[in-house]
């Protein structure tokens, strides 16, 4: 007779699983306006990591201070950015796989997993600095079919259940 399953013992879904990876790369950031991670997985196996930072050898935003520009800290690269990076320079493709971040993609970073051939997008919370792009994020991922979903503890929510609330 099998042992029913304890609660004490629940184990995670596969998405909050590289979520919770997720949050513990985003501890390595060396930006502390955010801390941001990124999990690159693919058949449950985790392809590549990245995490918001200036690019190597440079001096780090904790260190010497930010670089703004139009309210946003120019000096680093999006975690998103870093894991693809990450990827290509160790020869892993990353087509067909999923990328899980603890915020929502900015416009750019989206457009370029586009182009690296992520094909769902995992995030942990909206991150709205400027809406129109949050909302071209949502139009690209319409256009193009890579899938956009928030996760929440209850199940998985689309964003732009989200993104219509702030409209």
């Amino acid at each position: 007779m099998p042992k029913p399953k304890s609660k004490l013992n629940k184990r995670p879904s596969w998405d909050e699983y590289f979520l919770e990876i997720a949050k513990v790369v985003a501890k390595r950031s060396t930006c502390d306006r955010a801390h941001v991670g990124a999990v690159i997985a693919k058949n449950k196996v985790i392809l590549s990591t990245g995490y918001n930072g200036a690019p190597r050898g440079l001096a780090h935003c904790d260190d010497i201070g930010h670089e703004i520009i139009d309210g946003h800290c120019i000096r680093t690269a999006h975690a998103e950015a870093n894991a693809i990076a990450q990827a290509a320079k160790n020869g892993t493709p990353i087509e067909g796989a999923s990328i899980y971040l603890t915020i929502s993609p900015c416009y750019d970073c989206f457009k370029v997993m586009v182009n690296a051939g992520i094909k769902e997008v995992v995030y942990g919370n909206f991150y709205m600095s400027r809406y129109e792009a949050s909302k071209a994020v949502l139009t690209l991922s319409k256009k193009t079919g890579v899938k956009l979903t928030e996760f929440k503890k209850a199940g998985l929510t689309k964003s732009d259940d989200r993104v219509a609330k702030n409209t």
